[in-house]
């Protein structure tokens, strides 16, 4: 808001000022300046402010109205509506008697802010109270300064609000420091509370107070000034000089008021800031205002004598030259130079002033400036002056050599010497800050000596103690003085003692003069007697007697003669010879029991004087207090030895050893640590039956120091990690027999033991073992061959053959008439037809098979009848397969497996020829057997093509058969593809077959197109079977290419047929404007579809995370735990497929838990989700121990437990 404008003298041009918007100002001032408008031949001026309304129209007064802010009104006209300083429209006086309507009583506070003043630079504090006990919760306070400003967003360095709240007397106290108060702090402030439907406010006044200094002239500018730079509040506008001394012009308002002539504003302003005036002053009437301003005069502007004036100051060093320059407009005119008022007049002989002209510049030079020199200095050109003033500038007095410290007796004479810069100089002596007096009864004395400064102190005393400073006007020095008492004479010294705890104490000392009193000091704190102490002074004899020592009496004495500065000191030592006190500890003969894995810490209580160096040891081992697990710590009381995570090899006796210079102790405790038994040996498993298995093992090697209670039996399948306990009561016994095992099923046992402490560790498993039985007896068995020395039998599998499989078969026969059965093979043969040989021609025997499993072998299967060993001759005859009866066609490149069975007897002899010529064995592959031949080619070549001829021959009797194969290949393309005709939307096609056809027929073709502009091809018709087509529904204005692949039984051609030219598809009177079309950008950065969502899992179960993931190109997924990456880890597996990304967890466990973080990553950005894991059924701490966890990772764990069960 513009502020009322002031005339300056010299220009008599208006200023004004626009003060910024700023938080931390007060709100400015609102004035009422009423402008009457003059008559047309007049000249306007401003009218004195009137409290009488006016009214409204063209011809009325203009109002410029601001408001003074609260904190200008004196605190006894606040609340007063007089207070109010306004030019304008106000309250009639008969309503200033009206009464004023109360607000209600208060519903909430109980103790209001009062009124209060501070001094400027002071602290105040202002308190409210508000009672909770009908107060569910805590009340809402505003702090207020005026009516709107809210004190809230204000707090900092000066303003600070408090609450607290009293638990006793349900109070809640609200508070607002003001700190290092300032001038426009001053004012109305107000305070309010809410709570639901409950309201309760109160105002109080600050005044704010400083030192009378007397009147003071305003200037407007120095009151727009900028606080200096570097502070807290740089850069704000303070208005606090407008608003000083309001008091002293309270009555004056209507003189002091500043006049704004707004007539001479309008005259002097341009056209286009006439609206900006209109605004500032708050002009309704604008256009009838300018028109009375046409009809006005026009006054011709009087010419400036100067073109260019005298700067507002000049500053100069003292004994340099200044020059004073002005630039006048007509350089006819006189000139003359005033100082302080007086005419400076040249001189011939004086060579002070110099006065120069250089065209229309005028000069005037100062030489040799000195202090006499500073002053106001004005230049007069006709009826025109200009004024300055000049600052000489002294140098500052430099002191050249400071002054030194001393250190003298009482009595002695002290001389401090200091030399300046500069004779003459005025210094100032000062004693630990404050001027030293110099009068005429004063004990120091000050004099000069050229450039030389002294303070002289005849007769010193102790009161001159002190640092001494002489200060000049360019550097400070000081020394310290130091006045001590004549040395005091000791004939004997007080001697250092050492004491048992119990026995007198004496100290005893000799000085001279005899007469001197003195006290004693034990650790600086004075000694008095009592019934204990004695104080004895017997001329030049001081004694200080303890009749028996304690240990508050050990430290430093000290005998301080009154008067002097020595003293005598002495150290009394209080010793006690160290003990140790382990009968309040009630431990049975001294020993400690404690579990494994638990924490010992054993306090023993000490005792001694000077406080005994303690060692503890096990053995020769000494256990030192840096130990990670095993340490020991030493207190002034007591000893402490402390195992964090005990052991079995924690058991054993400690040794405590104490010594000091009194003398030693030792004592020793017993440490028994009791733990779960080791666990026993594999058992083992001697019988194993179908269902059942018997077990034995032997007890473990350590009982863990408890008896052994019995065995805990566990069983699991082989390929499983889950184990089943087999017993819930205790067996006493080392052998146990496991039933209802399941047949063919491997297993493993495993043993635990158990004592008071607990259940021990698992054994190792046992080896494992299988529940089988044997299989049936073979079935069907029949005699499938004979010679003249071997038999060949034939069998089908046993109907039951069990859990245990089959290992193979064992083949035996006897001679007809014997019982001795002989094996055949020696080794089980797994297939179900065997051949005896080395039979003896024309003997008959008996044949019989055994089924051979893990269980052993099962009964015989034997035949009905003995068997004649005797040939047999049979026709050969060839048994072709029905799929050979006709032709066998492969694709080049496929394996060719023909088996062809035959019959005859004895072994048949096969030959093969192919189109009557012998096969190559390079080429095709014959095997021959017994019973069928095989031809076999690894990789089909279409020269593999042919008949096959198949000769088997017996004797003189011959079977034949023909084999037709037939090897194809993909055929080629065709030969010749040309475009016959093009019309309309329509083209015709003509080709020629392909010349080579894969040795198979043509079954189709298949024709494609293609638009030249991208060359890409679309398929138009497929298994089409003749030589020539008509392609239609072609687009008009593109230019195509055709391409044409032929097709037999192994597929299309590897290669097409493209025509040679292209074929444009036009229309007559038509031109197409073809467009060019940019690609879409598919790229995208990593967006996620799907975020993790946070997973509960049960330890030892798998469980996964996933999430979804857009981007391309395709982004890198990195997966985190905890923030750390997971790399190589075998307990997690990654995938990503089609953007969805999971995370296996491979049977977790608690330390699995955490923040799981998916990270997706490309060229164009990367993106995030997190979810978080906890796994439930967590491990005990014996547990964590099994597994090898380290400690910190177990107390960890542990600590985090109980943290989530209390939350739940």
């Amino acid at each position: 808001m513009p502020e009322p404008t002031k005339k300056d003298e010299p220009n008599g041009q208006p200023e004004e000022s626009v003060a910024p918007e700023s938080s931390g100002a007060p709100p400015p001032p609102e004035i009422s300046l009423e402008v009457s408008p003059p008559p047309d031949d007049a000249k306007p001026a401003a009218t004195t402010p009137s409290p009488t309304p006016q009214p409204e129209d063209a011809s009325s007064t203009k109002k410029l109205s601001v408001e003074l802010p609260n904190d200008s009104v004196p605190v006894p006209a606040m609340g007063r509506k007089d207070s109010v300083w306004s030019l304008g429209e106000g309250q009639a006086p008969d309503e200033l008697d009206k009464p004023v309507d109360n607000p209600p009583l208060s519903t909430l506070l109980i103790e209001r802010p009062l009124s209060g003043a501070v001094t400027v630079g002071g602290d105040i504090t202002f308190v409210a109270k508000v009672e909770a006990k009908d107060l569910l919760r805590k009340p809402t306070i505003k702090w207020f300064k005026g009516k709107w400003m809210d004190l809230a967003s204000k707090t900092g360095k000066h303003l600070q609000l408090k609450e607290t709240f009293d638990r006793l007397t349900k109070v809640h106290t609200f508070e607002m420091h003001i700190i290092k108060a300032k001038d426009n702090y001053a004012g109305n402030y107000r305070c309010e509370v809410n709570y639901k439907d409950k309201f309760d406010s109160c105002s109080f006044d600050l005044e704010v107070k400083e030192a009378e200094t007397g009147s003071q002239n305003i200037d407007i500018r120095s009151a727009f000034k900028r606080s200096s730079e570097g502070q807290e509040d740089a850069g704000e506008l303070d208005f606090s000089g407008l608003l000083k001394h309001r008091n002293q012009r309270e009555h004056k308002q209507q003189d002091d008021t500043p006049e704004v002539d707004v007539w001479e504003i309008l005259k002097n302003a341009r056209p286009d800031q006439y609206e900006k005036i209109a605004f500032m002053y708050g002009i309704t009437d604008l256009r009838g205002l300018l028109k009375r301003l046409k009809k006005m005069p026009k006054e011709e502007k009087k010419l400036e004598a100067f073109a260019k004036k005298l700067d507002p100051a000049y500053q100069v060093d003292k004994g340099g030259k200044i020059r004073l320059v002005v630039d006048l407009a007509d350089p006819t005119v006189e000139l003359k130079w005033y100082k302080n008022g007086q005419e400076i007049r040249p001189s011939p002989n004086q060579r002070k002033y110099i006065f120069e002209h250089k065209g229309t510049q005028r000069i005037m030079v100062i030489n040799n400036c000195s202090a006499n020199d500073d002053a106001a200095y004005s230049v007069v050109a006709g009826d025109e002056k200009c004024s300055t003033e000049l600052f000489v500038k002294e140098l500052p007095v430099k002191i050249v050599k400071g002054i030194e410290p001393v250190k003298t007796t009482v009595n002695e004479r002290i001389e401090l010497e200091c030399e300046v810069s500069e004779e003459g100089a005025q210094v100032k002596w000062l004693k630990n800050g404050v001027e030293v007096p110099t009068g005429v009864r004063s004990r120091y004395r000050v004099k000069c000596e050229g450039t030389k400064h002294f303070l002289v102190i005849d007769d010193a005393s102790r009161d001159d103690t002190g640092t001494y400073s002489i200060m000049a006007s360019g550097g400070t020095s000081e020394a310290h003085i130091q006045v001590d008492l004549k040395p005091l004479k000791v004939y004997q010294d007080l001697q250092d003692m050492t004491v048992l705890l119990g026995q007198p104490i004496k100290l005893h000392c000799e000085i001279y003069p005899g007469n001197v009193p003195g006290r004693w000091y034990r650790n600086g704190q004075l000694i008095q007697p009592s019934d204990r102490l004695n104080i004895i002074h017997r001329n030049k004899v001081h004694r200080l007697e303890i009749a028996a020592s304690s240990l508050h009496d050990a430290g430093d004495y000290t005998f301080v003669p009154e008067g002097y500065s020595q003293s005598l000191s002495a150290k009394i030592h209080i010793i006690d010879p160290p003990r140790v006190l382990l009968d309040s500890l009630n431990f049975p003969d001294n020993t400690v029991t404690v579990v494994a894995g638990n924490k010992l810490r054993l306090e023993i209580p000490i005792s001694g004087e000077p406080a005994p160096r303690v060692v503890w040891m096990k053995g020769e081992r000494v256990i030192l207090e840096s130990g990670h697990r095993v340490h020991a710590e030493t207190y002034s009381d007591h000893t402490s030895l402390t195992i964090e995570v005990t052991e079995r090899e924690d058991t054993g006796n400690y040794k405590i050893v104490l010594q000091n210079e009194a003398g030693e102790a030792t004592a020793s405790v017993k440490i028994k640590v009791v733990d779960i038994p080791d666990p026993p040996e594999a058992p083992l498993v001697p019988v194993v039956g179908g269902d059942w298995c018997s077990m034995t093992w032997e007890p473990p090697k350590y009982d863990g120091g408890s008896p052994i209670l019995g065995y805990y039996i566990e069983r699991k399948k082989k390929q499983s990690s889950r184990w089943m306990r087999l017993n819930f009561d205790l067996i006493k016994e080392t052998t146990f027999e496991p039933k209802k095992m399941i047949e063919g099923v491997p297993y493993e046992v495993r043993i635990f033991a158990v004592n008071a402490i607990g259940v021990s560790k698992p054994s190792e498993p046992s080896k494992a073992f299988t529940p089988l039985a044997v299989t049936s007896e073979p079935t069907m068995l029949v005699v499938d061959d004979v010679t003249d020395t071997t038999v060949t039998v034939k069998w089908r599998p046993p109907e039951t053959i069990g859990a245990a499989g089959l290992d193979g078969y064992l083949v035996e026969y006897c001679v007809e008439g014997t019982n001795d059965w002989v094996i055949s093979n020696k080794e089980l043969t797994e297939k179900t037809r065997y051949t005896i040989t080395g039979l003896s021609p024309g003997c008959k025997i008996l044949v019989r098979v055994k089924a051979v499993n893990a269980a052993g072998a099962s009964a015989p299967r034997t035949l009905q009848h003995a068997i004649l060993v005797k040939e047999v001759v049979e026709p050969p005859k060839i048994r072709v397969p029905r799929h050979l009866k006709q032709t066998y066609t492969r694709k080049v490149g496929e394996t060719v497996n023909l088996v062809v069975p035959f019959m005859g007897k004895p072994r048949p002899k096969v030959t093969w020829l192919k189109d009557g010529n012998p096969i190559e064995p390079s080429q095709v592959s014959i095997r021959n057997t017994d019973c069928d031949s095989i031809i076999f080619i690894r990789k089909a070549e279409r020269s593999h093509s042919g008949k096959y001829d198949m000769t088997v021959q017996v004797e003189n009797h011959v079977d034949t058969a023909i084999l037709d194969i037939q090897i194809v290949d993909l055929p080629g393309p065709p030969q010749c593809v040309n475009i016959e005709d093009v019309w309309g939307g329509n083209v015709a096609l003509v080709w020629t077959p392909p010349k080579d056809n894969g040795n198979a027929p043509i079954t189709g073709y298949t024709i494609q197109k293609a638009d030249k502009k991208t060359m890409e091809w679309f398929t138009c018709i497929e298994h089409y079977h003749r030589n020539c087509i008509t392609i239609t529904e072609l687009v008009v204005g593109n230019e195509y290419f055709f391409r044409i692949f032929s097709e037999n039984m192994c597929g299309l051609s590897e290669t097409a047929t493209q025509t040679k030219k292209s074929a444009l598809i036009v229309k007559e009177g038509l031109q197409m404007k073809t467009q060019e079309y940019n690609d879409h950008d598919f790229k995208e950065a990593p967006k996620f579809t799907q975020p993790l969502i946070n997973t509960f899992a049960v330890a030892g179960y798998n469980t996964t995370l996933n999430c979804s993931v857009r981007a391309n190109p395709r982004p890198k997924v990195i997966w985190m735990k905890n923030k750390i990456t997971i790399i190589d880890d075998p307990r997690y597996r990654m995938f990503s497929s089609q953007g969805v990304c999971t995370l296996e967890i491979r049977k977790p466990s608690p330390y699995d838990g955490g923040m799981y973080t998916c990270k997706a990553i490309n060229e164009l950005g990367e993106a995030q989700v997190d979810c978080k894991l906890e796994v439930k059924g967590g491990f005990t701490f014996y547990e964590l121990m099994q597994r090898g966890v380290p400690l910190h990772l177990i107390d960890k764990y542990m600590t985090e437990s109980k943290v989530v069960e209390q939350e739940k």
